[in-house]
């Protein structure tokens, strides 16, 4: 970054997600090196940031079951991909993830 420039800062709105995608497989099992056009897209990746939760018909915001720092699973054409300041991330809604990994 250059001397002065400020760092992109993403707030997501609702109950949308920003993901960063972890990266696609290299290598298979048995230690050949896959081109890029063979690697398949992740599915899962690392909250950076989450939205304050969707607003109810009654006004009330229902709290997020993601925070930020959680892994998690989503479908391979789930959200938008974007990229901000040469990284790429994924915008999701909650209800397009598909689970949280627990340790």
């Amino acid at each position: 970054m250059a001397k002065g420039e400020k760092a992109a800062v993403l707030r997501p709105l609702d109950d949308r997600i920003v993901v960063e995608p972890q990266e696609a497989e290299q290598k298979t099992a048995g230690g050949i090196l896959l081109p890029d056009n063979a690697q398949q897209k992740p599915q899962s990746g690392k909250v950076i940031a989450a939205g304050p939760g969707k607003l109810s018909e009654n006004g009330q915001r229902l709290a997020m079951s993601v925070k930020v720092g959680d892994t998690v699973l989503y479908g391979k054409y789930s959200g938008s991909d974007v990229e901000v300041a040469g990284k790429e991330i994924k915008i999701l809604r909650e209800s397009e993830l598909l689970a949280k990994v627990t340790k």
